[in-house]
């Protein structure tokens, strides 16, 4: 067992870092962008005195989401690892750190990669060196739909058979407005479209908006720029009838999870918050808090600001507090990654790239919550190395 502090937890985006309480892999290893020839990288991690620190005090580094890191930047990552936690590890695979990586490279691939010939983070020269085990898991909890889930299976490998074409064809039908008011989320491709369409929907809504403005804390320069990944907003206007989402578990008995959708139906004025007044007073400047109608328990519930940490090891060094909540008219697919959501509309004429069409698809729990327009089979992409892979793999099922 190794102590906390000698644990790193990483994951290959900004997003899947803040889920799981860990930093960027790039800015755990010190690299930037990570571009440029590895020894030139590995001297100027070198001359960084906390990133240095960082590789020579870890034991285990945890990655998620790896199928968005290419085989070339594992392979900068592995040679930085051995040539700065000095010459005892020089000859140990990836400096003698012990690598847990998860994720599933049916989803969404790296998006610049550097090498076409080592286009996933399975094609790294290092890769079948760095891990005694790989392992499939083939559990589903996200969906309890048992032909749904065939459905998806078959979209994950690539696959599209007359009944599920069939079935996904249907979900191209008129979906009736709920007296909640709770529209379908809209998954997007490109965050442009979705910024898009949430400012024109809050904007049509005419209503009198509230700005939320988050309070930030951090260390460090390196610390606060962690907070760019949080998914809470800097600043975050509301109004009434505006379409939201919850992004933080606020009491999973009630349904009330990161995806709860809802509408904001009224704001409440509150003197002081658990959270302090001063803090309360910094979020709010107008003393006004959401009142939102949650779809998951059709019940009202006032949202106070919530905390989100950037963690080093065991230690916090910056946070932010928010009101946990985005606009959610629409959300990109990227953003989604790792929730789960009850009523979704896709439009799969848009450009959407290996994997994408089966994320998108797999974020909502069944096809009773779906409405698909555009679809057809020749959409299903799946990269041909990634289908080889796991022909190879060990399969396990948790139970």
């Amino acid at each position: 067992m190794y102590s906390p502090t000698s644990v790193f937890v990483t994951a290959s985006t900004g997003l899947a870092a803040c889920a799981i309480g860990g930093t960027t892999l790039h800015s755990f290893a010190g690299i930037g962008l990570g571009i440029g020839e590895k020894g030139e990288l590995a001297r100027k991690v070198a001359t960084k005195r906390d990133a240095k620190k960082r590789w020579s005090d870890c034991k285990a580094l945890i990655i998620d989401e790896i199928s968005m890191i290419d085989g070339e930047l594992f392979d900068k990552l592995e040679y930085i690892a051995r040539s700065v936690r000095g010459p005892y590890f020089q000859n140990k695979v990836f400096g003698g750190i012990q690598l847990v990586v998860t994720g599933d490279f049916f989803q969404l691939p790296p998006v610049h990669p550097e090498n076409p010939e080592k286009y996933f983070a399975f094609q790294a020269d290092c890769w079948n060196d760095c891990f005694e085990y790989q392992v499939e898991l083939t559990q589903v909890f996200r969906q309890s739909d048992l032909s749904f889930v065939q459905m998806l299976n078959e979209l994950r490998r690539g696959q599209c058979s007359s009944v599920t074409s069939q079935n996904l064809t249907f979900c191209d039908r008129p979906v009736r407005v709920p007296d909640s008011g709770i529209l379908m989320t809209k998954l997007y491709p490109r965050k442009l479209d979705v910024n898009k369409e949430n400012e024109q929907n809050l904007r049509s809504l005419n209503q009198k908006t509230v700005a939320f403005l988050a309070e930030d804390e951090s260390k460090s320069e390196f610390a606060m720029r962690q907070l760019e990944n949080v998914m809470a907003e800097k600043k975050l206007l509301l109004s009434v009838g505006a379409q939201v989402m919850l992004i933080k578990n606020v009491e999973s008995g009630s349904g009330l999870v990161n995806g709860a959708r809802g509408v904001v139906v009224r704001f409440a004025s509150i003197n002081e918050l658990e959270e302090g007044q001063n803090v309360a007073k910094t979020i709010s400047p107008s003393g006004l808090w959401p009142v939102v109608l949650f779809a998951c328990d059709g019940t009202e519930r006032l949202l106070r600001p919530e905390t989100w940490s950037v963690m080093d090891g065991t230690r916090e060094v910056a946070s932010r507090t928010q009101i946990p909540l985005v606009l959610a008219w629409a959300l990109s697919v990227h953003k989604c990654q790792g929730m789960t959501l009850d009523r979704v509309e896709i439009d799969l004429s848009k450009s959407f790239e290996y994997g994408m069409v089966y994320v998108a698809l797999s974020r909502v729990k069944s096809l009773e919550g779906l409405k698909l327009t555009g679809f057809d089979p020749s959409l299903v992409k799946v990269h041909p190395k990634v289908v080889q892979f796991y022909n190879e793999l060990t399969t396990c099922e948790l139970s």
